[in-house]
């Protein structure tokens, strides 16, 4: 069978040789070259949101104002929260998209390669941008990640920066989708069916359709903000007729959504390492597609649970209320589905299975307060407080983070071509899992007691779970420069054990039938398929 591998690989070497020095990486259009910029983006992305997150906790270590006035204090939590999620945790799994699609559908690339290239491109002033908007008179946003009205139209020229970053982000996705799907769709290995394609692809393919419905329709809210700024209209201004109630059912109709777009590519990539470090086939593949599915469509009808103090009809609340329950009946299926995974699997806890776990447990907790949350009159107390932090860090962090680095660790053999270092790796996940619970754990008994999100000071009752809050997120936050300095650098550089095409036993897929590091050009000739549509045959 290695014959057959390597004809694929290097069919075309001779005339194909990778382009070198600058001109690779501002040129790319290879899927790898891109998918690896992606991520190297979104990490520095992720650094930038994490120091603003720092500083946040800097202030919050004690009562008083020691470190930032509150209005810094509140440019620096709209800007992390933007920077996080249009920054850093989007950008990062469309470069695990690009990297990994067109290797698990044995595809030669992807579908439209300068667009690929264009819509990464498209990132870097956005980014420079929002980053920039500190700058600018008036200092950064300061109405919250979501900009709700009528804050929004108080703020100064930064605002429409902010506006313009996201425009461009937003129009970088929508690219980004359309590649995925046409790629999906379109240029899969003969005899890989829909319902052969490996489980990172599908999820893939169900986030992108999600991002080309809400992307527009964040772009409609922010663009009736700045008419509502500059040209006179009064969409969201009440003393012209606006309501600021309607911004926010409209972002809100692209918010929720959004969290799905955040957290599906992380079932993915979760679906693949628990099978592999099991060594069992995953249990209940139709039931996971029609799952991911299912939560897809039902998260268009839950967005007004973020708002239910907003003098909702009962009957409303009611139905925003059931509607939000039912969406952990699909989630739940995932949950079992992988814990019936690894039920009775002889399992090993190498590093991408311990972030798989640990994903698996603390996501799970993130879900059960989401459920909480969901409940009106509960909500009601809990809203914009601590609990709701608590909530949707545990989701997007422990979720989201922890499943990138699960598939960083699982898929960087193939990508580099080296082993990264076991021990390392293992310190990096307990550092992460431990600091991360120190810092997010405590601020649902905030939230419970009752403290506002976005101020920058508290009376003394909170004083003891914000120390313990603020000294677990630097704690966090040096884990993950050590995971750069120690895992990531140089794993890039070269530097470890030789990684053979297939390092994990029990991994299915046709991504490790490639040699690794996999080679610049793959699949040229599309490759023949067994029954199960994972390997390759002569």
């Amino acid at each position: 069978m290695s014959a057959v591998i390597d004809h694929h690989a290097h069919d075309h070497d001779h005339d194909h040789h990778a382009p070198t020095g600058w001109r690779r990486w501002v040129f790319a259009t290879n899927h790898k070259d891109i998918g690896t910029l992606y991520l190297l983006f979104a990490f520095a992305m992720l650094m930038i949101g994490g120091v603003l997150a720092l500083i946040i906790r800097a202030e919050l270590f004690q009562p008083g104002l020691q470190v930032v006035n509150p209005e810094l204090f509140n440019q620096l939590t709209t800007m992390h929260g933007l920077i996080m999620v249009f920054g850093a945790i989007m950008p990062a799994f469309v470069g695990f998209a690009n990297w990994m699609i067109p290797l698990q559908i044995g595809a030669a690339d992807m579908a439209f390669a300068r667009m690929n290239n264009f819509s990464f491109w498209l990132m870097i002033p956005a980014a420079l941008m929002l980053a920039g908007s500190f700058f600018m008179p008036g200092g950064a946003p300061a109405a919250g990640w979501t900009l709700y009205a009528p804050l929004t139209l108080q703020m100064g020229p930064s605002m429409d920066a902010g506006i313009f970053a996201l425009h461009i982000l937003g129009a970088s996705s929508i690219m980004g989708s359309i590649n995925i799907i046409v790629t999906i769709l379109n240029m899969r290995a003969p005899g890989m069916t829909l319902m052969k394609m490996p489980m990172f692809v599908w999820t893939w393919l169900i986030t992108a359709y999600l991002l080309i419905a809400v992307m527009p329709v964040l772009a409609g809210a922010i663009t009736m903000t700045l008419t509502d700024r500059h040209f006179g209209t009064s969409f969201f201004n009440p003393a012209g007729g606006g309501d600021p109630v309607m911004y926010q059912h409209i972002f809100w109709f692209f918010g929720h959504p959004e969290v799905y777009i955040m957290i599906l590519p992380a079932f993915g990539i979760v679906s693949h390492i628990i099978p592999a470090f099991s060594r069992k086939r995953l249990f209940g593949y139709a039931s996971m597609v029609y799952a991911t599915g299912s939560i897809a469509i039902l998260s268009f009808i839950v967005w007004a649970h973020h708002m239910f103090t907003t003098g909702m009809p009962v009957t409303g609340q009611l139905f925003f209320m059931y509607a939000t329950m039912l969406i952990a009946v699909p989630t739940g299926v995932k949950v079992f589905n992988w814990i019936a995974t690894m039920w009775k699997g002889s399992m090993t806890f190498e590093t991408p299975m311990l972030f798989a776990v640990g994903f698996l447990f603390v996501f799970t907790m993130g879900g059960f307060t989401g459920l909480i949350l969901s409940i009106a009159p509960v909500d009601t107390q809990l809203q914009d407080g601590y609990y709701v932090v608590a909530h949707f860090h545990y989701v997007l962090v422990a979720g989201s983070l922890y499943a990138m680095f699960a598939g960083f660790y699982y898929w960087v053999p193939k990508w580099t071509g080296v082993m990264y270092n076991e021990t390392r790796g293992k310190i990096h996940f307990w550092w992460s899992l431990i600091s991360f619970n120190v810092t997010f754990f405590p601020m649902h008994f905030l939230g419970l007691a009752g403290m506002p999100r976005r101020y920058a000071d508290y009376p003394m009752q909170f004083a003891d779970f914000n120390m313990w809050a603020s000294v677990g997120a630097f704690a966090f936050g040096i884990a993950q420069v050590y995971f750069f300095l120690f895992i990531v650098w140089p794993t890039m550089r070269g530097i470890g054990e030789k990684a053979p095409a297939k390092p994990w036993e029990a991994a299915e897929g046709l991504e490790w039938e490639v040699p690794s590091p996999a080679p610049f050009h793959t699949f040229e000739t599309p490759p023949k398929l067994d029954a199960t549509a994972t390997r390759v045959v002569g």
